[in-house]
């Protein structure tokens, strides 16, 4: 087909509209198809066009075929090798994370961020705010200290005390007349569960 027998310009009000020496081409669409195409061509170069593309097809299929033998050889080499697929995985990410932090982007973005954390650190607010978290911590800490030396302490004085005296029972969980000893003190007198 002639190229300036058609409008190609998308923006045209006659875009995909034919030319005036087009309407003679018969109705039949696949004769229209087939006119079309190989409009301009001989039947020679239409058939010599033809048998590259068959070809070009057949060598296709030929190379997707010895693609396969070369993976399926590459993958056993691997596997006589003791290189797994996690162990390539494994190269490839750190082959691809290495490429992204040589990029312009991450480095001029972490260049971006370095200054920036340079002028939140340097803030009154970020400063006023980690001495206050700083003052939270070391309390908290004091305060984890010491539980943790009430809890160590009451864990010694059970230590010392016989088994039978080291746990606190329940009125409810003893047969009844049974003695309590209040826990810390020598019993002056004996209280009993009725």
């Amino acid at each position: 087909m002639d190229s300036a027998g058609q409008d190609i310009n998308l923006n045209s009000p006659n875009k995909g509209l034919l030319s005036d020496s087009m309407t003679d081409v018969p109705v039949d669409t696949a004769v229209a198809a087939q006119t079309l195409a190989v409009e301009g061509l001989t039947e020679a170069e239409e058939e010599e066009l033809r048998a590259e593309l068959a070809k070009v097809e057949e060598e296709i299929v030929t190379l997707r075929q010895v693609l396969a033998a070369k993976e399926r050889h590459c993958a056993e080499l691997k596997r006589k090798l003791g290189l797994s697929a996690l162990e390539g995985l494994k190269q490839n990410l750190s082959r691809s994370w290495h490429d992204v932090q040589v990029s312009n982007a991450y480095v001029k973005t972490s260049e971006k961020l370095g200054e920036w954390n340079e002028k939140v650190t340097q803030s009154d607010l970020y400063k006023k705010t980690q001495e206050t978290l700083s003052q939270a911590g070391q309390k908290t800490s004091a305060a984890l200290s010491t539980v943790g030396s009430a809890i160590s302490r009451k864990l010694g004085d059970m230590r010392v005390r016989p088994f039978s005296h080291s746990f606190s029972l329940t009125p409810a969980l003893l047969p009844r007349h049974t003695v309590i000893p209040l826990a810390g003190l020598e019993p002056k007198s004996r209280t009993t569960c009725d």
